[in-house]
């Protein structure tokens, strides 16, 4: 049978560099991780992508369990009611809310919101679950679908309409309980983006304009993408006492008094996804950093009809070897190659191992890393001690470079010209600002877009006027366009 190359699609015929936007659109398609739908903003999450997710979900519950979290699921559907009970919360949200009207060809009573986020529904449960300070703490996630209504451009897993995430939500009994749990949950989501991810991230507070609705204030991790926007990767809200007085979310405290709760909530999405798929991927695919890839390593046997069974028989004892990596051994016969080399490079299989019947003769293989192209021969009784070095080699090369690139277009400037400048060139300007919700709507209109991404913590004291209205400056912050 004659070797099938499909070089229709083989690769990306266009440039990360040159045209950021039909890459990653050609890149998500062609290493099969979406699938678009007849429905705008709703896609398909194909098994390669869901695998990733699965390893991302594992991570983080595993650190969220360690701090007592448990997870739960609340309803999809939130009655008119309900959404409507934080004045604040539903004006931030109304413009993205979905409604259900009808139930069958009958009009229901009241209309149903599917839920932009959980809060209201959830929180209906938490008044009746609260009673006592010896109720608390509340610590509860969901992992669970989202949809938002807000946009018209959809990029696939960077902003759509329907989207995978966690939402969790936790119940205190002091403002000192809440504002350490939300920054704990910060702090994880940094740990997460850079350890899993190979994300570098900044964290900071958000500006009031930015926080979320019905928040106190909200926490943020951030990122810089190669076509120089911003992207926000998590949020951790700390909620006040907001909720739970529209809720009844009351207690009786240690001394027989009544209390409203402190609150928070936090989420990542698959979003982070298209950060990374965007952020590591090169003109070849994806890059896949080995802690979350879903293959580790893919075995690719070099097939001749004489030697076939040798080659086999040594790819699947490497195979077996390997057994505590993610592993896939490639024997599909009706391909070729380079076809096969093609098709993983496409989908950022961090190693490659090539076996043919030079490398059964001379007792090794070739191990080729996908972050670099690099090629090396490595002894059979060594392959398992060098895979487990190039993988952290590779992970470490990837955050390195992306941190890199990070600090080559976080530019600071006191100077507001340059800051248009800055913004102009794809840039992120960290400027001193007085964060006056008025000077953050000019500076946006006159820099083409840009907003306020967040305020980093523990600022010494600035002795500077605001970058762009001249009032004192209160603290320095990011401001960059963004997704």
């Amino acid at each position: 049978m004659k070797k099938q190359e499909k070089t229709d699609e083989k690769g990306v015929n266009a440039t990360k560099l040159d045209n950021f936007s039909e890459w990653y659109t050609q890149v998500i398609q062609k290493a099969e991780l979406m699938e678009y739908t007849k429905v705008s903003g709703c896609m398909v999450i194909r098994p390669y992508a869901y695998e990733i997710w699965e390893n991302a979900q594992a991570f983080f519950d595993k650190k969220i369990k360690k701090i007592g979290v448990k997870n739960a699921s609340f309803p999809l559907l939130i009655p008119e009611e309900l959404l409507n009970r934080e004045k604040e919360h539903v004006k931030g949200f109304s413009p993205e809310v979905a409604w259900v009207t009808h139930g069958g060809n009958s009009k229901l009573p009241e209309r149903l919101a599917i839920r932009p986020t959980s809060e209201t529904i959830i929180y209906d449960s938490y008044k009746k679950w609260v009673r006592s300070y010896n109720d608390l703490p509340i610590l509860i996630n969901q992992w669970c679908n989202i949809v938002r209504w807000e946009f018209k451009h959809p990029v696939p897993f960077l902003r759509t309409r329907e989207f995978l995430w966690q939402e969790g939500h936790t119940v205190h009994a002091t403002k000192e309980e809440m504002d350490k749990l939300a920054m704990t949950i910060l702090d994880i989501y940094v740990n997460m983006f850079e350890e899993l991810y190979a994300i570098p991230v900044f964290k900071g507070l958000k500006s009031d304009k930015e926080k979320f609705a019905g928040a106190d204030y909200t926490l943020s991790v951030e990122t810089v993408f190669p076509n120089g926007k911003a992207v926000q990767a998590a949020t951790s809200h700390g909620l006040g006492q907001n909720f739970s007085k529209s809720f009844g979310i009351k207690f009786t405290d240690e001394n027989e008094k009544k209390q409203f709760a402190w609150q928070t909530s936090w989420g990542f999405s698959t979003r982070s996804l298209g950060i990374m798929f965007g952020m590591h991927g090169d003109d070849k695919g994806l890059v896949m950093p080995p802690r979350i890839a879903p293959i580790q390593v893919v075995i690719v046997p070099i097939i001749f009809d004489k030697t076939k069974d040798v080659v086999m028989k040594k790819s699947s004892v490497i195979k077996k070897s390997l057994s505590s990596f993610l592993v896939e051994l490639d024997g599909r016969g009706n391909y070729s190659a380079g076809w096969k080399f093609n098709q993983w490079e496409m989908k950022g299989v961090p190693l490659r191992i090539e076996v043919g019947p030079k490398d059964v003769e001379n007792k090794q293989v070739v191990i080729v890393r996908r972050d670099t192209g690099e090629k090396l021969s490595v002894k059979d009784k060594d392959v398992k001690k060098k895979v487990k070095e190039l993988l952290e080699v590779i992970q470490q090369n990837l955050f390195d470079k992306a941190k890199k690139f990070m600090n080559e277009n976080i530019v600071e400037t006191t100077d507001f010209d340059a800051m248009i400048s800055i913004i102009g060139a794809k840039k992120i300007a960290y400027v001193p600002w007085c964060g006056e919700a008025d000077c953050e709507d000019w500076i946006k209109e006159k820099t083409g877009g840009a907003k306020s991404l967040n305020i980093p913590f523990n600022q010494k004291k600035i002795e500077r006027k605001c970058v762009h209205c001249d009032n004192p400056a209160k603290f320095y912050a990011y401001f960059a366009k963004s997704y």
